[in-house]
């Protein structure tokens, strides 16, 4: 790669962003369409933020009620502690780890698309964060608030992605140890469509 190369400061880069994984817990999952593609993109994102180092917060919604994060996703995450509100931002821990990671830009995942999601990236873009919605990595329990929520964070601000999109932005490039990683990961199957 050429060291006279400018790079849009549209495109994400894995030392600009963090994702965060929002409320991804059995109880709320098991009511989500498709739930195991929405985990097998969620564990892709994480997999991938792992092989390139990009910082990754997860946070759960009243686990005393709803429960932990689903399995397939605990050995990639330690959740913060439980919040309340609908939006992260609405949690005090929340907002320090994330001050403290020093980035700008932010993928936001998880469910439901239409409550939490939303509410979260609208906080955070009137924080002056970059938002990033990969579109196969939110539900909700309805298709029409997940499309709905979708339009809304893109009319305010909040670029919608996929989870390949993201992948490959934080990679860069072809050639290295770990594009063979992503390449490996964006290369699997994905689960039987389901409808639950």
């Amino acid at each position: 790669m050429s060291d006279a190369y400018s790079r849009s400061r549209l495109l994400m880069s894995s030392d600009d962003t963090a994702l965060l994984i929002v409320d991804a817990q059995e109880k709320l999952l098991s009511v989500i369409p498709h739930r195991d593609r929405l985990v097998w993109n969620l564990t892709r994102l994480l997999t991938g933020a792992q092989i390139l180092q990009v910082p990754c917060l997860a946070t759960e919604q009243y686990p005393e009620k709803l429960g932990a994060t689903v399995g397939e996703l605990q050995p990639f995450v330690e959740p913060l502690a439980g919040k309340l509100t609908f939006s992260c931002c609405g949690q005090a821990e929340f907002i320090e780890q994330l001050k403290s990671i020093e980035i700008q830009k932010v993928v936001v995942a998880g469910i439901e698309a239409h409550v939490c999601v939303m509410q979260t990236s609208l906080d955070l873009l009137s924080e002056g964060y970059e938002v990033y919605v990969p579109v196969d990595a939110v539900g909700s329990r309805y298709e029409v608030d997940c499309v709905t929520a979708q339009r809304r964070m893109e009319s305010s601000g909040a670029t919608l992605v996929t989870t390949e999109m993201a992948l490959f932005e934080w990679c860069r490039e072809a050639g290295t140890a770990p594009f063979k990683q992503i390449s490996q990961l964006v290369r699997q199957s994905p689960p039987a469509d389901s409808s639950s």
